[in-house]
């Protein structure tokens, strides 16, 4: 069934050589009870570890079945030991933080089989006599108890071999031996069972005692009289060793098994885990909080786009390249209100069309008394300028007709001269006309040095002939249908006042002015902070990173034995490897999840009680969760390596 042949194995111990073994050769067949002893550093727990695949020789052969292993893969030789080999640790080697089925029922997370198994682990824990035990964890058993479930977990997979590494070195003798009377009983049904041991009483219920000195075998005894276990099958089993470890990393039920295990050791360091995510919370938050502000931002320009004019032109009289006064001999283009009426027909192109004049104003109510500018307006201004007012009316066409007397005065305006009582239908003075206040225009801040909100409209008939004098519009507001019919617009609005004017191609008189200089300034001030208080926050995810790897570093030392079991019971290099990776990416994502909703919490907050135009977008969030998973990924891809790398023997024996 075993056999070596001329086998040697050397260990490098600091700057010193030791000989493990030196030339051993050994037969073991199947069914027998075989037990290793001699000294300490006599070989015999290295030739335990290199029959049980924890190790691989320097030198000769190992056949099982009469196949040499020494030409199997790392994987192939974890699929052997999951499917032939069961392990007894003399430090029982059982994790902590599960209960004992779900350490029995661990070797079957590996083995590429359906279901859950916990039926199979509680027979086992049956067999060893802890049915009544189950729901316990291993600090809640004795010395021997926490054996005996090492034994289940070895039978799990009803191997054909056990093999036991000092299994009664950690036990008193009343627990040694119901130990020895176990593996009596499963010699008895057949299984083959290779202990090593010290102990002469506990090598006596061996059939077959072979000792080793100085890494050689010096005795290979047999007891008198005993034959092999009558279960024992003289024919070789069928198991085929090449392609023992190339199941599929997503057949059957491995993924789902150790994606809980990577689950339940997150949950199992509650404080820990919740520490490690913090970093990625806070960068997360801080991702969703200053995307929030920056697409708030953006969303508050351009409200005060709107409130200068969507798709506004603005049509003045003069040289737009000397600061509105004509070139050469050119006369400066005078606008009247028939011009406006000729642009207005130039539908479906143009929307609307507004004349306006421009002056000062004296206002006056009572005793008191302000300066403010004034704005004569046509009809359709209140709704291409977003002034219509907010208390009160906007002005009626038979007002503008007839040149009413109304005015809708600003909220600065208001502030100066009525305090906090109500304008509305109360007298002013405008350079010493009588007005009625008709309504107060929408508040709208300062455009850059000018107070927007210090302003006085009155109907632009008023303006012009009761109020400045003016025979002539100081410019045309125009609206355009679409943004994408701007430039068709302006040629239209270009040729139809050349006509009107009869002005030449090349006559500079009059200029007309859009938006889209602002509105792409303002995109691309509001995108360069989008992105600026992006990255800041994205520095944070790193950070977060960063201290993710590191968690993940120290779980991967702290866990080193616990990898080294998991390897001797068939784990596989891309199973290490993905269950650190999962626990990577399932720290980073819990705090992806957390980090949004806190984010998202901050934004309300900030919206809330600071006033700021925050705006969440359902961008932020799913690219801030994505990242934070990749963030796992990659920060995680290193810790996750190194513990898949680990030998299960060097892993096994960390200190």
């Amino acid at each position: 069934m075993l056999e070596l042949r001329d086998v040697h194995r050397t260990y490098q111990i600091g700057e010193s050589t030791v000989q493990a073994l030196r030339g051993v050769s050994v037969i073991i067949e199947r069914g027998e009870f075989v037990a290793i002893m001699g000294a300490s550093g006599s070989g015999k727990s290295s030739l335990l570890q290199i029959l049980g695949l924890l190790d691989n020789p320097d030198k000769g052969e190992f056949l099982i079945f009469g196949k040499n292993v020494n030409t199997l893969s790392e994987d192939e030789q974890a699929g052997v030991r999951n499917n032939v080999a069961g392990f007894v640790f003399q430090q029982f080697h059982l994790l902590k933080r599960m209960s004992i089925v779900e350490n029995v029922r661990l070797p079957h997370i590996y083995s590429g089989l359906k279901g859950d198994f916990h039926q199979e682990a509680k027979e086992r824990l049956r067999q060893v006599g802890l049915e009544e035990r189950v729901d316990h964890t291993p600090n809640q058993l004795s010395g021997g108890e926490q054996q005996r479930v090492a034994i289940a977990r070895a039978l799990v997979r009803d191997p054909l071999i056990i093999f036991a590494d000092e299994p009664t070195g950690n036990l008193d003798s009343k627990n040694s031996a119901e130990i020895m009377k176990i593996f009596k009983a499963l010699h008895d049904q057949g299984k083959t069972i290779i202990m090593v041991t010290h102990e002469n009483d506990i090598a006596a219920y061996a059939e077959r005692v072979i000792t080793m000195r100085d890494g050689v075998i010096v005795t290979d005894e047999r007891r008198p009289g005993l034959a092999l276990s009558s279960m024992a099958v003289a024919g070789e089993n069928g198991f085929e060793l090449q392609g023992a470890g190339s199941a599929s990393l997503l057949q059957n039920g491995r993924l789902a098994g150790f994606m809980a295990q990577a689950f339940q050791s997150i949950l199992a360091n509650k404080m820990r885990s919740f520490l490690s995510v913090l970093g990625i919370l806070v960068g997360v938050a801080s991702v969703i909080a200053m995307m929030a502000l920056g697409e708030g931002a953006k969303a508050a320009m351009q409200e005060q786009l709107k409130s200068m004019g969507s798709n506004m032109l603005s049509i003045r009289g003069g040289s737009a390249k000397i600061h509105g006064a004509a070139q050469g001999a050119g006369a400066v283009a005078r606008f009247t209100s028939l011009d406006v009426d000729a642009l207005a027909a130039l539908r479906p192109v143009i929307k609307n069309a507004a004349g306006v004049v421009n002056g000062n104003a004296r206002i006056v109510y009572g005793n008191k008394n302000w300066s403010s500018s004034l704005t004569g307006a046509g009809f359709d201004y209140g709704t291409m300028r977003a002034s219509i007012p907010t208390v009160g009316r906007w002005f009626t066409r038979e007002e503008i007709q007839t040149r009413a007397k109304s005015a809708i005065i600003g909220v600065t305006v208001v502030k100066e001269l009525f305090g906090s009582s109500n304008p509305i239908g109360k007298t002013i003075k405008i350079n010493r006309i009588n007005f009625m206040v008709i309504g107060i225009a929408p508040a709208k801040g300062f455009a850059g040095p000018q107070d927007e909100d210090d302003v006085v409209l009155i109907p632009v008939t008023t303006a012009m002939y009761r109020v400045l004098g003016k025979d002539y519009l100081s410019s045309i507001f125009v609206e355009v249908a679409s943004p994408s019919l701007i430039e068709q617009a302006k040629t239209s609005i270009s040729e139809l006042i050349r006509k009107r004017h009869r002005l030449k191609a090349d006559d500079d008189s009059f200029n007309i002015r859009d938006m889209t200089e602002i509105q792409k300034m303002l995109t691309s001030t509001t995108q360069t902070m989008s992105l600026l208080l992006g990255s800041i926050a994205a520095i944070s995810l790193l950070v977060g990173g960063i201290g993710i790897m590191n968690i993940m570093l120290v779980s991967v030392t702290e866990r080193t034995r616990e990898i080294g079991l998991r390897k001797a019971i068939g784990a596989r290099k891309n199973d290490i490897m993905l269950q650190f990776l999962v626990e990577s990416v399932g720290l980073t994502i819990s705090g992806g999840f957390i980090g949004v909703l806190a984010g998202i919490g901050i934004s309300l907050i900030l919206s809330s009680f600071a006033g700021w135009a925050v705006k969440t977008s359902l961008v932020s969030v799913v690219l801030a969760t994505a990242f934070s998973a990749l963030i796992g990924i990659f920060f995680g891809l290193w810790p996750a390596k190194k513990a898949a790398d680990l030998k299960p023997l060097e892993a096994l024996r960390y200190e």
